[in-house]
């Protein structure tokens, strides 16, 4: 066989081409769906947890926290209670300041040189009327970073996550 005409039957020959074209787009494939997957799990951890925020914040609004002395590792243990399975309760941190206005709030950074530090935290849920910050920290582990795509912001593949409650207390 001429070797001309082995050339023309090598590149009309079609076997094995979806093959090779899955082996071209089967990485970038991948890589997009498991950013995508993981995205998605960030984001339902993240409403999770502000959702279980609000819920269990509502008893310092209300004053339950306050009439039962509920001390800061109880209030922890209601807001994991509310958060469902989807957290650990010893990952998570709670953080409850009072304020004597709105304009003089300031939310605490618990990330120092991209590592969490959790010795600042305080629980002072004030009295009625009093101008409150609640905010519940988790740090979230994050598994893949295909192609460059990375969603952690801590040191260690984690990534912080942060709810956040500010009300001003009912008088109770």
């Amino acid at each position: 066989m001429p070797r001309r005409l082995r050339l023309r039957r090598f590149t009309k020959s079609t076997d094995g081409a979806t093959a090779v074209e899955f082996a071209l787009i089967a990485a970038p494939f991948f890589a997009l769906l498991f950013a995508i997957l993981e995205t998605g799990l960030v984001f339902i951890a993240q409403q999770t947890l502000q959702t279980a925020t609000t819920q269990t914040a509502r008893m310092i609004m209300t004053g339950q926290a306050q009439t039962a002395n509920m001390s800061a590792a109880q209030f922890q243990q209601a807001l994991c209670t509310n958060a469902t399975a989807l957290f650990s309760c010893s990952g998570l941190y709670v953080n409850v300041q009072t304020f004597s206005s709105f304009s003089t709030m300031t939310q605490m950074n618990p990330l120092q040189n991209g590592k969490f530090v959790s010795s600042n935290m305080n629980f002072t849920p004030g009295g009625p009327g009093d101008i409150v910050l609640v905010q519940a920290f988790y740090q979230w582990p994050v598994w893949l970073a295909p192609l460059g795509f990375d969603l952690s912001n801590m040191s260690g593949n984690s990534r912080l996550l942060m709810a956040t409650a500010v009300f001003r207390n009912e008088p109770y």
